[in-house]
């Protein structure tokens, strides 16, 4: 539930209630920063695997983080929109989280999505998230309710001091993504959220390349930037305005995309490029229906998972086969088990 101190955290208390606590946890600023601060490249937004009935396949999720972490995956983001996180229910949500974080065992980050559009409840989800072992949080701007920059300020403050109370070491990454929410997260307001001490990186989805340099350029020193968006991936590590992508084509090419953004933050730009052209097909092509299922389609077609969505999603239509299949295989890969 709430924690004790969640009055202040909802912002129903006087401003300086929270003011001891805040100097407090800038004495600690580098053990909150530990895992997530540190955190570059591809980070997929994993899939949630599914039997046809829609029930969760469990050990199907344990075999494809193993497979991540083979791959060479950076880290892992679970329950984002990726993980048809809006049609799992609480338990389901908790069983997802606990699994990959049982599963991964520490060897790489696992950020948890928490975020919705109501403070009171996402308090709620990101402290279960950092009581089940997370190492990060994925926090959405609220989305239909669109709130101003102040409201939007307000209600990640809350989530963060509610964290920060029990769970200082966990890093809040925020989540901008318009064209979801309808609500625009501006550079401004990223830069006062980035001076409490555990809100250590934004996840940028507006679809402005400009964004990733404005937002590096007026926050704090030691901030990170991911791009949320494929297509922009290379460019922007590149450019040194972001440190990484949670990934949408991560989830098919794992390897690849590792690689690339391992080619982009080294300075191989020729390398990064030419993987990034290989890849470029996938990037588009993920989307041409509802985000994730063309990923889903392509990962059962790999014998990797069953062929299960929720509604309101609904299986790949026929038509749109074959230029998902094509899109893969232009990255060279065969699509085999």
């Amino acid at each position: 539930g709430v924690p004790r101190m969640g009055a202040e955290y909802m912002g129903i208390a006087k401003k300086n209630t929270c003011k001891p606590l805040l100097k407090n946890l800038r004495t600690a600023k580098m053990s909150i920063q530990n895992k997530i601060v540190s955190l570059k490249g591809s980070i997929p937004a994993i899939i949630t695997p599914m039997h046809s009935s829609g029930e969760l396949d469990l050990q199907a999720l344990r075999q494809l983080v193993e497979w991540h972490i083979a791959e060479g995956s950076n880290g892992i983001v679970v329950m984002g929109t990726t993980g048809e996180s809006p049609t799992l229910d609480c338990d389901e949500w908790e069983q997802m989280v606990t699994t990959v974080v049982t599963q991964v065992g520490g060897r790489i980050p696992v950020i948890a999505g928490s975020g919705s559009n109501c403070t009171r409840s996402s308090v709620q989800k990101s402290v279960l998230a950092c009581e089940l072992g997370v190492d990060g949080l994925l926090v959405v701007t609220p989305y239909y309710n669109r709130p101003t920059q102040e409201g939007l300020y307000m209600h990640f403050r809350a989530i963060a001091l509610a964290v920060s109370h029990t769970h200082p070491h966990v890093g809040i990454v925020l989540y901008n993504v318009p064209s979801r929410t309808g609500c625009d997260m501006l550079p401004e307001t990223v830069a006062r959220l980035s001076k409490l001490p555990n809100v250590v990186a934004t996840k940028e989805a507006s679809g402005k390349f400009e964004r990733y340099q404005e937002i590096k350029n007026i926050c704090q020193e030691g901030f990170v930037v991911y791009t949320g968006e494929d297509g922009h991936a290379c460019e922007a590590i590149l450019s040194g305005a972001a440190s990484g992508v949670i990934s949408v084509t991560a989830n098919v090419c794992p390897k690849m995309m590792s690689q690339m953004a391992k080619c982009a933050l080294d300075g191989q730009v020729e390398e990064a490029r030419r993987l990034d052209a290989l890849l470029a097909p996938l990037h588009t092509h993920l989307f041409c229906e509802p985000n994730p299922t063309p990923a889903k389609f392509l990962l059962e077609k790999m014998g990797k998972i069953p062929g299960g969505l929720r509604l309101p999603l609904i299986p790949l239509t026929e038509e749109k086969h074959t230029q998902v299949i094509e899109a893969y295989t232009h990255t060279g890969q065969a699509l085999t088990n």
